[in-house]
């Protein structure tokens, strides 16, 4: 990474490190399960642009976080989502689909709690196993610290993008089961979220017709809400198999498809009528209840 960039990094996240109150939290203090070397994190913001600017991908992830962006007070309704930032389960888009996501939440009122889950793909293990454990870890800890976080444990939900919403609906349907060691009393408590939103969401299906195999979905299954456009050739499937699957469960669901917008806007104006995902979103949270 060039050094000018090595430095609007440093620079970005100690500014953020103000917004954010908190500093962040290791989900596994004595080494993440299954891993044995320490990776050293890479960023870097040569990944090319969306809506005019760059974005800045992470990678080499080992040890697994979460930052908690706290709403104003004044606004604070006592809901959190814990955001999952995509990028292919090789990166971590940690801008355009994190930071700058968390930013949003809290100007609706909501916690936002930014995931660092492992990156890239580890070799022998299916490519979302080690994100989930680190998802499950992060739903437990906010659950078990509520009354610190003031918020209420019946609210926290779950939203990701691309493959960060592959891990958002994995989780939504596993939660029957931990995937890792329990580490302390945080574990005691469901790792289940209460709502999940997904913004162009991929591999959520295998073959025509049919959903990923981890995805088992039941009447059990939060309440979800799907964004997708057309020309998302490749996963819009995706979305479209996931939202029958939820229907024949009896989940309740939302799908927004849009006839354009490709793949990869966060919540960057691209010039696309998909842009107004945000508000369509907004809309969803207060029917569900996670804002007034």
């Amino acid at each position: 990474m060039k050094k000018w960039h090595c430095l609007l990094f440093v620079a970005a996240c100690m500014a953020r490190t103000v917004v954010a109150q908190d500093s962040p939290v290791l989900l596994f203090p004595n080494g993440a399960p299954g891993e044995t070397v320490r990776l050293i994190e890479k960023a870097d913001s040569d990944g090319g642009k969306t809506g005019g600017e760059a974005v800045l991908r992470l990678s080499n992830v080992s040890e697994p976080t979460i930052t908690v962006y706290h709403a104003p007070e004044e606004l604070a309704t006592g809901s959190a989502i814990i955001v999952c930032p995509g990028g292919g389960y090789n990166i971590l888009a940690y801008d355009l689909e994190g930071y700058e996501v968390c930013d949003w939440l809290n100007d609706l009122g909501i916690t936002a709690v930014l995931l660092k889950y492992r990156v890239p793909r580890r070799e022998g293990r299916e490519k979302h196993e080690a994100p989930l454990q680190d998802l499950q870890r992060a739903i437990s800890y906010v659950r078990a610290h509520a009354v610190t976080f003031n918020l209420n444990p019946q609210r926290i939900g779950v939203m990701g993008f691309s493959a960060g919403a592959h891990l958002s609906a994995t989780a939504c349907n596993s939660f029957q089961q931990r995937t890792y060691p329990v580490v302390d009393v945080a574990d005691k408590v469901s790792c289940r979220p209460d709502f999940c939103l997904l913004v162009y969401p991929a591999y959520l299906d295998k073959e025509p017709f049919l959903i990923a195999p981890e995805l088992k979905v039941s009447a059990q299954t939060p309440p979800t809400m799907l964004i997708q456009t057309e020309d998302d050739k490749s996963y819009v499937n995706s979305s479209l198999f996931y939202y029958y699957a939820l229907k024949e469960a009896g989940v309740p669901a939302w799908m927004h498809l849009y006839d354009k917008g490709g793949h990869g806007y966060g919540l960057r104006d691209t010039g696309a009528r998909v842009n107004e995902w945000p508000d369509r979103a907004e809309d969803w949270f207060r029917e569900i209840e996670v804002i007034q």
